[in-house]
């Protein structure tokens, strides 16, 4: 073990005490922190430890990071020092697989992003860990940079073994909730093209609707948004250099592949032969993202009215109860509606409803949004220009849009992620006369 990576695990030990030792500002926003944290996860303590971990970095006091304050305290730093500690506001959380076992650490693939990189031990003990792990074998850990060469590990490592398709679909999945500010981290240009999309599917919507809000039946609605997901399809397939009006033959043979193994992949997925194709020609193109696939949810197809939003950074949103809502807002006598408090305080417990709904409702009726707000919360003083941002803080909506399910995603993942539904489909027993839904990319 170099003098440097012993340097790097000297120095996060420091780090860490600094934080914990912390009695003023500092510990205020840890523990606020730790918080938040603590609610999405299993309270365990690797998700304690990788918490105190992550605030080291991520976390805020006024303008300055934890670790810059760190730096700022301890003047008698050496230069390269203080290089190693800047160089891990660059550090990472990710669902890493273990690509080679080496002497000194591993070869690690980031699946978000499909970026290899050598990860090497920091001290004795990690090593010791470590040592059973096994090619193959997944990670959800923070690595943090050494030189350019190589990074180390910055915290605790939670091992999930060897999974499948289908639970490392899962697992990525769960890694987007749990992390959404490092799906793309180390992938600024994969990061950029998702945020893109979100802005061509906002424009093709409006374009599509006339409007950035609609409201219809549930089985309109989705007949309606496949419509337009056609159309896209046609526009992505013109882009791919795809022409969708020659036969499968001739697209198979451009795409370099039998015509029978699209049919089969695309029986597999539940999907169109023309997108399979588009995949597989996709192999051997600059492409690095495929558009995500939408469908209204079972429940919301039935629904009576369902609104649908676009928004070029919230992305879609689809809501059964906004007319609802609306009638609650414009009554003279908002109480006499049966369940009209029960629906507000749903709109702010609900995950699913975002800041982005409650600034629309806040823009179109500010006066009866504000005096029901005093009401269901008991809050008479409540001011809603003024407390509207602090009240959604409270109940964990972010102030600003995370990447929304539209964007589109690096085609080795949606090609993961078709692959665990094939095999899902396959161990299924299928019934006579039963058909495979078309899915595309939905959630990680």
């Amino acid at each position: 073990m170099d003098a440097l990576l012993e340097r790097s695990h000297q120095l996060k030990q420091a780090l860490i005490d600094f934080i914990l030792d912390a009695d003023d500002e500092l510990a205020q926003a840890l523990e606020s922190y730790a918080a938040k944290q603590l609610r999405r996860g299993s309270g365990d303590i690797i998700q304690q430890e990788l918490s105190i971990d992550s605030f080291a970095i991520e976390g805020k006091v006024g303008d300055n990071s934890p670790l810059d304050l760190f730096i700022q305290s301890h003047p008698e730093l050496s230069e390269s020092d203080r290089q190693l500690l800047d160089s891990w506001h660059r550090s990472f959380m990710g669902l890493f697989a273990i690509v080679k076992v080496l002497d000194d650490g591993f070869e690690l693939m980031n699946w978000l992003t499909a970026k290899n990189y050598i990860v090497k031990f920091n001290n004795a003990k990690t090593q010791r860990e470590m040592s059973r792990l096994k090619e193959g074998e997944i990670l959800l850990t923070r690595i943090s940079p050494v030189t350019e060469s190589y990074w180390t590990f910055s915290g605790p490592y939670t091992q999930m073994g060897k999974l499948g398709k289908p639970k490392l679909a899962v697992a990525i999945g769960n890694f987007k909730e749990n992390y959404k500010n490092h799906l793309y981290s180390d992938a600024p240009d994969l990061l950029e093209e998702a945020w893109q999309s979100v802005v061509r599917y906002h424009e093709q919507f409006v374009e599509f609707f006339g409007s950035d809000e609609v409201t219809m039946p549930g089985y309109q609605l989705n007949k309606k948004i496949a419509e337009l997901q056609g159309i896209n399809t046609e526009k992505s397939l013109a882009a791919a250099g795809i022409d969708s009006s020659k036969s499968l033959a001739e697209i198979a043979q451009e795409a370099g592949v039998d015509e029978e193994e699209i049919e089969t992949a695309a029986a597999d997925l539940g999907a169109d032969s023309k997108v399979v194709s588009q995949l597989l020609k996709s192999k051997t193109t600059t492409a690095k993202m495929v558009a995500s696939k939408v469908e209204l949810p079972a429940e919301l197809k039935k629904a009576e009215a369902v609104t649908a939003f676009s928004h070029p950074r919230w992305g879609q949103m689809f809501l059964p109860t906004y007319t609802k809502i609306k009638t609650i807002l414009v009554a003279e006598d908002w109480q006499s509606i049966e369940g009209a408090e029960k629906l507000i305080l749903h709109y702010l417990e609900s995950k699913n409803i975002n800041a982005f709904i409650w600034y629309r409702l806040a823009a179109e009726y500010p006066n009866s949004l504000e005096k029901i707000l005093q009401t269901v919360l008991q809050r008479p003083d409540f001011n809603l220009k003024n407390d509207l941002d602090a009240l959604l803080q409270e109940y964990d909506k972010p102030l600003e849009p995370e990447l929304p399910e539209i964007a589109s995603v690096p085609v080795h993942l949606h090609n993961l992620f078709q692959e665990a539904l094939g095999e899902v489909h396959k161990s299924k027993p299928k019934s006579k006369g039963q058909k495979k839904a078309a899915k595309g990319f939905q959630t990680l």
